[in-house]
């Protein structure tokens, strides 16, 4: 038998034994408490991870974003897989619910449902006060929902952008809807990008962007995609989707696919081929979502400028650097020598969906936290999948979920953000911030009010000011403004 035949006939039977041999009963899998959970996160010295949120306040949550006061919004997918084939996913009873720190201790006190009987919400883009643009599943529209009586709860709602019907797979759907350092307004798989203008949205053609699940942007306004039904991880990050999606083979430092689980238990819906043995983890990458340049000030400088992104079926946080090859960005695991992981839990319900920069500095992360994972597709009866599903009764914990703050022991407690009360003047000197939360949302905040009384302001700052961030910010604001001029460039 020649060589490549033989190897082709081992793969075969290898594959075949997975789907059909055995899979003896075991201890099903149990939901730990969020103070037991905590104590499986493994991380560098200094680092740890801190509750934010968990259940009852809020179920399934897959996506977190803060408004110009610094008040929270997650969007939960409460029918997401509630059983083993995903039975009645698109009834409208999901919600965003709206968390608020009312004395500024850091700890989010309040709670309310801003938007209820959603299906699938999804994304979510924090306006003006009290106004949040949201996205459902099946649908490119967009509605702009606002509280008009400040009580915490939506009670109007519009038509923001009409975009028509979207269909498929739920988990292949857009995502991010990310208000850009160039004033645009990107998310995953749509070829196009908005723009917000005193007249209404218009809509921009794109190349394709590949990414799935979470996007990304770095403090010189590069997006970072993620792909994870490709395996492929960070996607399109060279340079602008408008101009072409650049994916070179070399983007990635040898070795950067290959994951390092702290625990497994062969529920990967790549099959065995997929399961790194004796231990049963993820051996590559599978599930990447969530991406996020770290961009705040309250944790340690050589976090910042990296790319975080979650592998939810390995239970793990992968940070990459960013390095440079003649001007060719290459990503690179930095515990890769040690095996390891930058964070990673031994809890099988660990399921981290989403990265976001936060008012506060650190890096919030979104737990799904739940035994299955993949949606129906993956699991269908008789798949290699299902059975493993079965034999640890994955499907059984649903209906939880965690919101965790990354910290250090250098993390200090910040002043939260009150952006609605304060004057555009005030505005424009937050483009400065060392953190990029408070620049890209005073940004965003001076153009949506088209106040041109700070152009003479802006125009000094994109000359001269001494932080190069701040003078970029600046550029982009006046652009939004409508007040750029070919002199300041």
């Amino acid at each position: 038998m020649k060589p490549a035949t033989l190897l082709l006939a081992l793969a075969s039977s290898a594959f075949s034994q997975g789907e059909g041999g055995s899979f003896p009963a075991v201890p099903p899998v149990q939901a730990k408490t969020a103070a037991e959970q905590a104590k499986t996160f493994q991380l560098p010295p200094g680092y740890r991870m801190e509750l934010v949120l968990s259940e009852p306040e809020i179920k399934e949550p897959v996506v977190t974003v803060f408004d110009g006061d610094g008040r929270m919004f997650v969007a939960e997918m409460r029918t997401y897989m509630q059983d083993i084939d995903g039975n009645g996913q698109r009834e409208a009873t999901s919600r965003i619910s709206m968390h608020t720190d009312t004395n500024g201790d850091g700890t989010f006190d309040k709670h309310t449902v801003f938007v209820d009987k959603l299906m699938l919400p999804r994304m979510i883009l924090p306006l003006g006060k009290g106004q949040i643009v949201v996205n459902e599943t099946d649908t490119l529209d967009l509605h702009l929902y606002t509280d008009t009586d400040n009580d915490g709860k939506a009670d109007k709602k519009e038509l923001w952008w009409q975009g028509g019907p979207r269909g498929g797979n739920l988990e292949h759907q857009p995502s991010g809807l990310v208000w850009a350092i160039d004033n645009s307004i990107y998310t995953t798989y749509n070829s196009f990008r908005l723009r917000w203008t005193p007249g209404g949205i218009v809509k921009e053609e794109t190349k394709p962007n590949d990414g799935q699940w979470g996007l990304g942007m770095d403090n010189h306004g590069s997006m970072y995609y993620v792909n994870a039904g490709g395996e492929k991880g960070p996607v399109s990050f060279q340079a602008p989707v408008v101009y072409g999606m650049f994916n070179p083979q070399d983007q990635f430092q040898d070795g950067f696919k290959e994951l390092f689980p702290a625990a497994g238990a062969r529920d990967f819906q790549g099959g065995p081929s997929r399961v790194r043995e004796p231990e049963g983890t993820l051996s590559g990458f599978s599930s990447g979502a969530g991406i996020d340049v770290f961009r705040g000030d309250q944790l340690p400088a050589e976090l910042l400028g990296d790319v975080f992104f979650g592998e939810p079926v390995g239970r793990l946080v992968r940070r990459a650097k960013v390095g440079n090859d003649g001007g060719l960005k290459v990503l690179q695991n930095p515990y890769q020598p040690q095996k390891s992981e930058f964070l990673r839990s031994s809890d099988l319900c660990f399921r981290p969906v989403n990265m976001t920069n936060a008012p506060d500095g650190t890096l919030y992360i979104t737990d799904m936290y739940r035994g299955i994972i993949q949606e129906a597709n993956w699991v269908n009866p008789g798949s290699y999948l299902r059975k493993v599903v079965e034999q640890y009764r994955f499907d059984k914990v649903t209906g939880l979920g965690r919101v965790w703050r990354l910290t250090h022991d250098s993390t200090k407690k910040v002043k939260q953000p009150r952006m609605y009360s304060e004057t555009t003047a005030q505005l424009v000197a937050h483009l400065a911030h060392p953190n990029g939360w408070w620049r890209d949302t005073a940004q965003r905040l001076i153009v949506l009010r088209q106040d041109r009384s700070v152009v003479p302001v802006l125009e000094a700052g994109a000359r001269v000011h001494k932080n190069y961030l701040a003078r970029v910010h600046a550029l982009w604001t006046l652009q939004g403004l409508g007040a750029a001029s070919p002199a300041l460039l």
